[in-house]
């Protein structure tokens, strides 16, 4: 019997290994996206290349606006930190955290999944080299994993569970994770601030840190000059 599961799938590269993750577990992947007034389109772009290379059963985009509260530097006229190496990445929730974005996304994945009838959710946050947000925590998904189960006509027989397989991860260690399992990283884009084109800025902390993994690999990022 087939198993059924809804991944949360941004276009970058925490979360197309998550999805080459939920496919080695044999589950049926669901795909879900976002367009959310976010300033980097083109993460879209490479969520549905990733979802036709990968095979997911079905890709679906959803839209909301964060636009309309703003208070980040992904969905308001606020400048998106640069930074000339990860060290120099600053302490504390910077200004793209996006407030209660995994909180909104995980209530629409609870949604899609009890209309498939799926008690399993997959996200590819991460409380290692990530860039200090509150809704990347641990604790986190353990109270929304609890709500998830309280909140939902489905959710009172068998438990539903939130899939969090990189979250004590460093990148290094998910890279090398998602290489193992055939991930193609030239389809997916992590930058904060890209340019119109779609070329990644090299200086905000997602650059920085996805830059870093890939040299604790040995290599080069399969993605630059793409």
């Amino acid at each position: 019997m087939s198993k059924k599961a809804v991944l949360l799938l941004s276009g970058g590269l925490d979360s197309a290994t998550v999805c080459a993750i939920a496919k080695a577990e044999g589950y049926d992947v669901y795909a879900l996206s976002f367009r959310y007034g976010q300033r980097h389109h083109i993460e879209l772009q490479a969520a549905a290349k990733i979802a036709a290379v990968m095979g997911v059963c079905a890709h679906k985009i959803a839209e909301i606006d964060l636009r309309l509260f703003g208070g980040s530097a992904l969905t308001d006229d606020i400048a998106v930190p640069k930074h000339g190496s990860v060290e120099a990445i600053g302490q504390g929730i910077p200004v793209t955290y996006v407030p209660a974005r995994n909180t909104i996304f995980l209530s629409f994945a609870l949604a899609y999944a009890e209309v498939l009838e799926a008690y399993d959710i997959f996200i590819g946050i991460n409380a290692v080299d990530f860039s200090g947000y509150p809704d990347c925590r641990p604790e986190f998904i353990r109270a929304f994993e609890e709500t998830a189960n309280l909140a939902t006509a489905y959710g009172t027989g068998k438990r539903i569970r939130i899939h969090t397989p990189l979250i004590r991860l460093s990148k290094a260690e998910i890279i090398k994770k998602g290489l193992a399992l055939g991930v193609d990283y030239r389809l997916t884009i992590s930058c904060y601030d890209p340019s119109p084109a779609g070329q990644p800025c090299g200086m905000c902390d997602s650059c920085l840190l996805r830059a870093k993994g890939f040299e604790e690999n040995g290599m080069r990022d399969p993605a630059e000059g793409k």
